[in-house]
């Protein structure tokens, strides 16, 4: 168990359009997880993937393979 706080983070795309998430990448190699927060309820619930969950979904968005909003 860590004790590490997150290091939330948005993407550098993001153009505060109200409709970010954040990440903790730092909790990346002590927890094997990646924190994932809605941008606008920093004190909301928290959503922790498993890193191999993320990379996947990463390469899916990269792909193209969910659409467009």
């Amino acid at each position: 168990m860590t004790t590490q706080s997150p290091r939330w983070f948005k993407s550098s795309y993001s153009a505060n359009g109200g409709q970010c998430i954040e990440v903790a990448a730092n909790l990346v190699a002590s927890c094997g997880v990646v924190p994932v927060r809605d941008s606008k309820r920093p004190n909301g619930p928290v959503l922790a993937v498993h890193t191999d969950a993320f990379s996947s979904f990463v390469d899916g968005l990269k792909a193209g393979r969910f659409g467009t909003a």
